[in-house]
């Protein structure tokens, strides 16, 4: 019988916890310790699943297999390389770090160790995005909206590393061609930091991407909107389901007096889904050799590149002419 992997989760907030809970939840998983710089935090959500209170990183870290990092963007270079430095293999929430120096540091360091890096890009689980991929040709414009009211977590850095960098990810993905060109605009209004931002993408294969994001709404909105020559493909993230519209094959030519009739139109709505579940899982089956790593720690550098091209962008915006 296979040893469970134990677990260690650093940074018992929202997402922390959440981690924590499903490991707990596991098969072939054992929940081993958590781990925060507030230790009363920790003590609670250690009473509440039945693990250790570790009073320190490294006693977090001395007997686990996997160690899932959520903590504040600004530490998760410094959180992710003691994770390495232990041997053990890492899941982070995204973003992989708060540059891309620091993430190609991180990456540098799992390879040097031998150790997998997952970084925890959540969208990709989504089953209405992964049945997306096979309804895709060649996207040459995709516009995304991801807005919510302002949480308060996550305002260590802009909302282009807290929130974009989803759909930066699912872009890049999709799209699989590198960035030719930047433009964008942010501006703070409730923290330090930009709180919406919008980014003008034009890739080297002639797509173009408009991306929104803000995180200072009143409604909470996850759509993406992808057109091709042959299909338009409208994924909302939140109801877990995607529309297409396609020009009918059998149609024939298209009537002047009533030309949507030639356009099918197909609804796909999926429920019952759990992706950190699934995230996780995919993580553990990768750790135990079972699959690819779903999102690697250089799959996720690309879209930390693009978002620091973003950054710069929004700054050269915003410098007085």
């Amino acid at each position: 019988m296979t040893e469970p992997l134990r677990a260690a989760v650093i940074g018992t907030g929202h997402l922390g916890t959440l981690h924590a809970r499903k490991y707990a939840q596991l098969d072939g998983v054992r929940l081993a310790a958590v781990y925060d710089v507030d230790g009363a935090r920790a003590r609670a959500v250690a009473k509440a699943l039945g693990c250790v209170a570790a009073v320190s990183l490294a006693e977090a870290l001395a007997g686990a297999d996997v160690a899932s990092v959520a903590v504040p963007t600004a530490v998760h270079h410094s959180a992710a390389m003691a994770v390495l430095a232990a041997g053990v293999h890492l899941m982070i929430e995204k973003p992989l770090a708060a540059s891309a120096r620091e993430g190609e540091e991180i990456c540098a360091a799992a390879e040097k160790a031998r150790r997998l890096v997952q970084v925890g890009h959540l969208e990709r689980f989504n089953p209405a995005f992964e049945n997306l991929r096979p309804l895709l040709g060649h996207p040459r414009f995709i516009e995304c909206h991801r807005l919510s009211p302002f949480a308060g977590r996550g305002a260590d850095t802009d909302v282009v590393f807290d929130v974009m960098i989803h759909d930066l990810d699912l872009i890049a993905f999709l799209v699989a061609s590198p960035v030719a060109a930047v433009e964008a605009v942010g501006v703070p209004v409730l923290s330090d930091h930009a709180d919406i931002a919008n980014a003008r993408l034009r890739f080297e294969c002639g797509c173009i991407a408009n991306v929104t994001a803000s995180r200072v709404s009143l409604k909470r909105e996850r759509r993406m909107r992808i057109f091709q020559e042959d299909a338009y493909v409208a994924v909302d993230f939140d109801a877990c389901s995607v529309r297409v519209l396609r020009r009918k094959v059998e149609a024939g030519p298209v009537d002047p007096a009533s030309p949507m009739d030639s356009i099918m139109i197909e609804d796909r709505t999926f429920s019952g889904a759990d992706p950190l579940r699934d995230e996780l899982e995919a993580f553990v089956a990768a750790v135990r050799g079972q699959r690819a790593v779903a999102v690697s720690g250089r799959e996720a550098l690309t879209a930390l590149a693009i978002a620091d091209r973003v950054r710069r962008a929004m700054r050269e915006e915003a410098l007085p002419t």
